[in-house]
């Protein structure tokens, strides 16, 4: 039986053609910030919940704009678990730091791209 899809939501914020990404703690994979839906959450609430509690951005979900939902394979989970990610176009002024959450954040471009799994 096939494992069900995790849930998740993410926002792309953009910056002089680089996007921001955050690293966890003793690993040096990029993943843009988001995480799981909890229940009875919109994935834009989620987007905007996660991207508080990794880099302290808050953000408003209704202004976040739904840019593309992708289906991968889950990096670093079990043989054929699959992610389903709603990534959300965000924009702000303030400067993102990383939480408790994280260890680092990056302003990643083109040629960090192979640090960064599709999902």
């Amino acid at each position: 039986m096939p494992l069900p899809d995790l849930h998740v939501a993410a926002i792309a914020l953009v910056r002089d053609r680089r996007v921001l990404m955050v690293t966890a703690r003793g690993r040096d994979v990029h993943y843009m910030p988001g995480g799981k839906l909890d229940e009875g959450e919109t994935p834009a609430e989620a987007a905007a919940r996660e991207a508080f509690e990794e880099v302290g951005l808050v953000l408003d979900p209704a202004h976040l704009v739904e840019a593309f939902t992708v289906r991968e394979l889950a990096h670093g989970q079990a043989e054929g678990r699959h992610v389903r990610m709603h990534v959300f176009l965000a924009e702000t002024d303030a400067e993102p730091a990383p939480s408790g959450e994280v260890g680092e954040v990056h302003w990643v471009g083109a040629a960090d791209a192979g640090r960064c799994p599709p999902a």
